[in-house]
């Protein structure tokens, strides 16, 4: 049985080795990801209410997800987002579900927060299943080259990123600027 809560103080340790092992095998990863996330938890862009564990019902921290703010800019206006980066589950953990249960309950939380939208950079075979499109069909392109296939973007509510084009702007944190 896998609980699905807000990230505390007391998890930070157990989440940075995590994120670490669950990026250690990944081809695409730079291998920070737990550099990122503590980042991240220090900077404006920062959400506690988006900041989940999975635990599992021996007290076992088997997951975690990270949504911040962002903004989609663009010559007139600047449009609020979030960045889901990243998502991780223990090795031992995977393939049973709870990055589904993750990216769920995430998108609940973000949507009672007034949130419309959610950006990523992800595998295109694994987030289309939660409702991400190409941020190509939303007229959203990101600040480096990535392939088409991999920017993505789910609205949250109806036509969440309805007239919203521009350029993704991620936090000074993610080291991108």
């Amino acid at each position: 049985m896998i609980t699905i809560r807000k990230e505390e103080k007391e998890d930070h340790q157990k989440v940075f080795q995590l994120t670490e092992e669950a990026f250690r095998e990944m081809e695409y990863s730079n291998h920070q990801e737990q550099f990122l996330v503590e980042k991240l938890r220090r900077s404006e862009a920062f959400i506690p209410e988006l900041s989940l564990v999975a635990e599992d019902e021996k007290g076992r921290i088997a997951g975690h997800i990270l949504f911040t703010k962002i903004k989609i800019v663009n010559e007139e206006k600047s449009f609020e987002s979030l960045a889901l980066a990243p998502v991780s589950v223990k090795p031992e953990f995977q393939n049973q579900g709870i990055g589904t249960k993750l990216i769920l309950e995430g998108h609940r939380i973000a949507k009672e927060l007034g949130y419309e939208s959610v950006i990523l950079i992800g595998h295109e075979k694994y987030y289309p299943r939660f409702g991400y499109k190409k941020t190509s069909n939303f007229g959203i392109s990101f600040p480096f080259d990535i392939p088409e296939e991999n920017g993505m973007a789910v609205e949250l509510v109806k036509d969440g990123l309805k007239d919203k084009k521009g350029v993704v702007k991620y936090p000074h944190e993610f080291g991108i600027d």
